[in-house]
């Protein structure tokens, strides 16, 4: 099987009331363990780079990676989709370079250049067969080369969706409802609340529409607390409800991204490894443990947040 676009897993996740988990991706244990959980599970899975990932291991070791996994696994869909592109040339790149799908952000641009630029990046994408997500809204929070304030972001306004998504062809629209980069999403006390009412006004202005959500990890306390145990500061790392992620699965939200998650996992694992035995120096010994732990939390994601097991 070869890699795929988007388009019919969103189709069927909008129709069956699940979302495709959308999870990053930066190296050969990160890539294992997301796909062999969703192997398992038998469920369609989108793998995405970040610019900072492309900048860390390098596009062609990132697409080889992937291919490699669709051989492994070869009994689900796989799309390869860059995350957060900054500007056409990006985009253009990775279109050219393997991706099945791209994110065109413009959303820190006015909303006519938002428009525009991402209007030129669906015509070249369109044209070899890659399909398109823009946004609209922007996301607080940090997160590789993503770097919004809480005084910056903001969230969508419904009476711009239908103009901007009939203007520039896009083929899925991230929106801004509360979510946030990175694992400190939120401040202590406060508490962690999705707009459901903008998820469904959009919806209704846009009806069969996939909706996206990013920052949507809910950063797991297991796994904090495990850092936390072995030497790590996450105190007062906080994420997204699961349970308000499944609401929103159940909705137009048909791609949910994941990251902070999978980092927390790995780190996790590692950590325990070099704290009980600080002379481990064997990459393969702790790499390991951390690869178990992100295949473990994406299987739990795909079986209790997403709604996508058996949808392949």
């Amino acid at each position: 099987m070869a890699l795929v676009t988007t388009k019919e897993m969103f189709d069927k996740a909008y129709a069956g009331g699940y979302a495709i988990g959308a999870f990053n991706v930066n190296n050969m244990e990160i890539v294992q363990g997301i796909t062999e959980a969703a192997g398992e599970l038998n469920s369609p899975i989108i793998l995405q780079v970040s610019a900072g990932a492309r900048k860390y291991a390098n596009h062609t070791y990132l697409v080889k990676l992937v291919e490699a996994a669709l051989i492994e696994n070869s009994n689900i869909p796989i799309a390869l989709h860059l995350d957060h592109g900054a500007d056409f040339d990006i985009c253009k790149s990775c279109i050219d370079g393997g991706f099945t799908s791209v994110m065109i952000d413009g959303s820190h641009h006015s909303f006519k250049d938002n428009i525009e630029l991402t209007r030129r990046v669906v015509e070249y994408a369109h044209s070899k067969g890659v399909v398109v997500e823009g946004e609209l809204g922007q996301l607080a929070g940090i997160e590789d080369d993503v770097n919004v304030s809480d005084e910056n972001a903001s969230y969508t306004h419904p009476d711009e969706v239908e103009e901007f998504v009939d203007k520039t062809g896009v083929d899925s629209l991230a929106i801004a409802i509360g979510t946030s980069h990175g694992a400190f999403k939120f401040k202590p006390g406060q508490k962690p609340q999705l707009r459901f009412d903008i998820l469904d006004e959009v919806s209704k202005r846009l009806p069969n529409f996939p909706i996206v959500l990013h920052g949507a990890s809910s950063v797991s306390q297991e796994y904090v607390k495990i850092i936390q145990e072995n030497g790590g500061q996450l105190a007062d790392a906080i994420g997204i409800p699961e349970d308000m992620l499944r609401q929103a699965a159940r909705s137009a939200v048909c791609k949910i991204n994941i990251d902070s998650d999978l980092r927390l996992a790995m780190t996790a694992g590692i950590r325990q490894v070099l704290f009980a035995n600080p002379a481990a120096f064997d990459p393969r010994e702790y790499l390991k443990v951390g690869r178990a732990n992100v295949k473990a939390i994406v299987a739990h994601k795909i079986k209790n947040v997403l709604g996508s097991e058996n949808k392949a």
